[in-house]
């Protein structure tokens, strides 16, 4: 094993994903720097970035016979997880709402996510029609913050106080993460072994998955994947939006809306399903079961799918079913105040990028292109399911320390773009180059960035045998 600390990782995390199997791929890391944080950011990114690609060499192996060199540069793959696109000429939404953010309470901090409307209005039902941050911030000191984190949950808002390390070690759901693996895997009934083409070139190419994932980490999981020439179909609900993320993470997708209430949508849906090789999703525990689309009914649509899953708390514990973002769970789990003990600041200091996101997105896609490496060699469909939360306890493993002496990754240049412009809706941009790459692969998006709900609910490639 090689000394360096990612690759190592990287490997560390290929045996958790595929239960001990040892990958005889070459890794190459390249490129230098860390974003700079009181966590190991950019290792964790650049491994989980490694990983996808080792999952890939040998999903490629299955069919080629011999293992590719993955290289991954570590400046790119921690660049993506600031913003992957340049605009010319036109501006990217605002990513946060104007009330989301952490405040003061009378005991501590609380961060509020206001970034969806109805998670705005939960909050203003309880303060009244906001006029401004500031006098929120006042109305916010008169509370507690573990009261009002539990009145924002209960109606159905999202907020986190914050919480030491140790704290969230001994919190309820904090213990429930200590028996839970980085990837929950549980294989399914097989179906017919695919023949599926998985060329060098695209190696994904005629591979269906149907993407039922929302902010941040599931939208990154596809996105990679369909880097890789997979037909990704995205589905939202009616009146679902994401101005701000929509640029960044529809890269090479299909988007299309269906109401799951409707029965003609619902019907369509059922058809998409029965076509897919994979489904992603990050809805909350039980919420696809209440649709009436749980994993039995899912397996029994579609056998041999690889579903791959995600929630913000995990998947035991008080809190799996509970609304959750990055922001959030770094305030539960003791990273933002562990930046702001280590930096001296008087208020909370998160990680410089969503890296609990785009890390699990990572492992995401690795996940899916494990299962549909056992589709190939067994036709058994598999199961995963991460979390945030869980991501969270890999990030803080080695605990929280003052950064190196090392060059930090400021501000993407303009070597770190692709030559080529994209041609968008909203005008022309540029894409960071990709962050990873096989000897005789490199990714590629053949659509550009579009709006959600911008196309029609059908896949675009022919059906494969399944």
């Amino acid at each position: 094993m090689s000394d360096d600390p990612i690759q190592q990782k990287a490997r560390a995390l290929f045996v958790q994903l595929t239960g001990g199997i040892s990958l005889p791929c070459p890794l190459h890391i390249e490129s230098a720097g860390n974003l700079p944080s009181y966590y190991p950011v950019t290792p964790l990114i650049t491994a989980s970035v490694a990983l996808a690609g080792m999952t890939l060499s040998r999903l490629l192996a299955i069919k080629h016979g011999e293992y590719e060199t993955v290289t991954v540069n570590r400046r790119l793959a921690s660049l993506w997880c600031k913003t992957s696109i340049k605009p010319e000429g036109w501006e990217i939404p605002p990513a946060w709402d104007s009330l989301a953010g952490d405040y003061a309470t009378a005991d501590g901090w609380i961060r509020l996510h206001t970034n969806a409307p109805a998670h705005r209005k939960v909050v203003e039902s309880l303060f009244g029609k906001a006029v401004s941050r500031e006098i929120l911030a006042q109305q916010v000191m008169t509370w507690k913050k573990a009261e009002l984190e539990q009145a924002v949950v209960q109606a159905g808002g999202c907020a986190a106080q914050m919480l030491r390390p140790d704290e969230w070690q001994q919190h309820m759901q904090g213990k429930s993460l200590h028996n839970e693996p980085l990837f929950q895997r549980a294989l399914t009934s097989p179906a017919a072994i695919p023949q599926w083409a998985l060329s060098r070139e695209k190696p994904l190419a005629g591979i269906r998955i149907l993407d039922l994932t929302r902010i941040i980490a599931g939208p990154v999981a596809t996105r990679f994947l369909a880097g890789l020439g997979a037909d990704v179909l995205r589905i939202d609900p009616y009146g679902w939006d994401e101005t701000s993320q929509e640029a960044d993470v529809t890269l090479g997708k299909h988007c299309a809306r269906l109401n799951l209430h409707n029965p003609q949508d619902r019907h369509r849906f059922e058809e998409l399903l029965r076509d897919a090789d994979v489904v992603v999703h990050g809805y909350r525990a039980g919420a696809l079961h209440k649709l009436g689309y749980g994993s039995e009914q899912r397996r029994a649509m579609a056998p041999g799918l690889v579903d791959v899953c995600l929630n913000a708390y995990g998947w035991s514990g008080p809190w799996r079913e509970r609304r959750g973002f990055d922001s959030l769970v770094q305030m539960s789990c003791g990273i933002a105040q562990q930046g702001m003990a280590l930096s001296g600041s008087n208020k909370p200091v998160p990680l410089p990028v969503q890296a609990l996101d785009h890390s699990t997105g990572y492992l995401m896609a690795a996940a899916v292109l494990h299962g549909l490496a056992q589709r190939v060699e067994t036709g058994q469909g598999s199961e995963t399911r991460l979390s945030l939360a869980r991501t969270a306890s890999e990030l803080m493993a080695g605990g929280a320390s003052a950064p190196q002496h090392e060059p930090l990754i400021g501000s993407a240049e303009q070597t770190d773009f692709s030559a080529q412009a994209e041609i968008t809706v909203w005008g022309n941009a540029r894409r960071l180059l990709a962050p990873v790459w096989l000897e005789n692969t490199t990714m590629h998006w053949h659509l550009p960035a579009s709006p959600l709900g911008s196309g029609a609910a059908s896949w675009q490639s022919d059906p494969q045998e399944k």
